[in-house]
């Protein structure tokens, strides 16, 4: 642990404006009586716009549905979630899905890419589901494309590209658009490491360069030694915390 914690002192993020995203003793269950589990249990957590927070623990431990909670597709058993200002505790479904829509983006471990649709329907997707006319969501996908390493032969469907390819298009998709917080679940899980590092190196630089919120899964401390700070989390608490204060 204390060989992360050297790692993870990165200095160069740009003024930051407050925090983006608010934990308040936040509680998540999953089934009932003695089959009730606990995967999230007390956490508290502040990230600041900008700032890029890596989560690692043991499988299990609760790492994945903090991510799913921090983007509104589970709702907390108890304690409050603040993204950007908005407490989803007192949003309807509705207005939750214009947050998540609008403002987070989602890297996931399986990718979740359309198979029917090509590299840059699958990053305009967000785009247009959010009403923005298909010429300028096409332009604003091939910007994200490009920054994200891929500027050839984007009308190509997913089965068509490399699997590290494949991540960078869920990466694109994830950033377009006026993202300010991007949640990514294990992105370097099937890559090698030069591919891994051009990953993690672009959510480190939407960080320094856009001011948006990265909170990402790892399991690696290699990538998670491009955060500003390291969560540890064991039996959905908060064990340790290094960098910047929780």
């Amino acid at each position: 642990m204390s060989d992360v914690a050297e790692t993870v002192q990165r200095v160069g993020r740009g003024s930051l404006s407050g925090p983006l995203l608010r934990f308040v003793d936040v509680v998540k269950t999953f089934g009932e009586g003695q089959l009730e589990v606990r995967a999230i249990n007390g956490v508290s957590l502040t990230t600041d716009a900008g700032e890029f927070v890596a989560v690692m623990g043991p499988s299990g431990c609760g790492k994945s549905t903090l991510l799913h909670l921090a983007g509104g597709l589970v709702a907390p058993t108890a304690g409050r979630i603040v993204v950007d200002g908005a407490d989803l505790a007192v949003l309807d479904g509705q207005a939750i899905s214009e947050v998540r829509r609008r403002h987070v983006g989602f890297v996931f471990q399986r990718l979740n890419l359309i198979p029917s649709l090509t590299a840059v329907e699958n990053v305009m997707l967000p785009l247009e589901l959010d009403g923005v006319r298909t010429s300028r969501a096409r332009r604003e996908a091939i910007r994200a494309l490009e920054r994200a390493g891929l500027g050839a032969d984007l009308d190509r469907y997913p089965d068509d590209f490399s699997g590290g390819q494949q991540q960078r298009i869920a990466v694109a998709r994830a950033i377009v658009g006026e993202r300010t917080l991007v949640l990514a679940d294990e992105p370097t899980g099937a890559l090698d490491t030069v591919t891994g590092d051009r990953v993690v190196g672009l959510l480190r630089q939407l960080c320094d360069e856009d001011g948006v919120t990265v909170l990402m899964v790892t399991h690696e401390p290699r990538f998670a030694s491009w955060a500003d700070r390291v969560v540890f989390l064991r039996d959905g608490r908060i064990v340790d915390a290094s960098g910047s204060t929780t």
